[in-house]
């Protein structure tokens, strides 16, 4: 797996925010699945660096979630549970619902246009099966009222909560459950449009009660 790694470059970016990026983006994009150990002396030896700052990234690694460092085996790659799951979701579900409440009196009619395309754009998208793509934009279109509510702490908490379960959620990419998410994200929009707090905060936690009960079955099954 490591030796299909190759470092981000970045003129702006430290040895140690190389690392963590090359080796997060690995994860979350599946090239190193859940379990799969993650081993010093590789990254060492295939990028000819020595272990400090590997180690420094791999403590801002853990601190994020992505990986485990198990004593006397290393750095392994966290897996998930049902519980992980569930708890992801419940957070998710309160932290942007506060957020769409507060949002629906700032969002502009730029911002409530550009949600409405995104979610045009997430129709086509899982026509074309590109799974991925479709939850890129089904990102960018909670990131709009994320950052409309003006509370960067909690738009850059969600942020990082999200990034730890892309690998996971692209099962909600899927047809079929996709076109369930689409038609919540217009009432979303209309939700905002017409300047609802309540319904908007009601109905952006409906869409996080769904991508928990899909995941969850999906979970379940394997």
């Amino acid at each position: 797996m490591l030796q299909k790694l190759k470092i981000q470059i970045d003129s702006h970016m430290t040895l140690r925010e190389k690392i963590v990026e090359t080796v997060r983006s690995a994860i979350v994009n599946g090239q190193i699945p859940a379990g799969t150990r993650v081993a010093e002396p590789d990254l060492a030896d295939r990028f000819g660096i020595s272990r400090t700052p590997i180690r420094e990234a791999f403590r801002q690694l853990e601190s994020e979630g992505f990986i485990t460092v198990i004593p006397r085996k290393g750095a392994v790659v966290a897996s998930i549970s049902a519980k992980d799951i569930s708890e992801f979701y419940d957070m998710k579900m309160v932290l942007e619902g506060y957020a769409a409440r507060c949002a629906a009196g700032t969002l502009t009619d730029k911002d409530i246009a550009r949600m409405e395309s995104l979610n045009r754009q997430i129709e086509a998208a899982a026509i074309k099966k590109d799974l991925r793509k479709v939850l890129a934009l089904h990102n960018d279109f909670h990131d709009v009222f994320l950052k409309a509510c003006g509370n960067e702490k909690l738009h850059s908490v969600v942020q990082n909560m999200v990034m730890q379960f892309k690998r996971f959620r692209l099962i909600l990419a899927m047809r079929g459950r996709i076109e369930g998410i689409v038609r919540q994200h217009d009432e979303i929009v209309d939700a905002f449009r017409k300047r609802n707090a309540p319904l908007a905060e009601s109905l952006v936690m409906k869409n996080a009660q769904y991508g928990k009960k899909i995941l969850l079955q999906e979970f379940a099954k394997e």
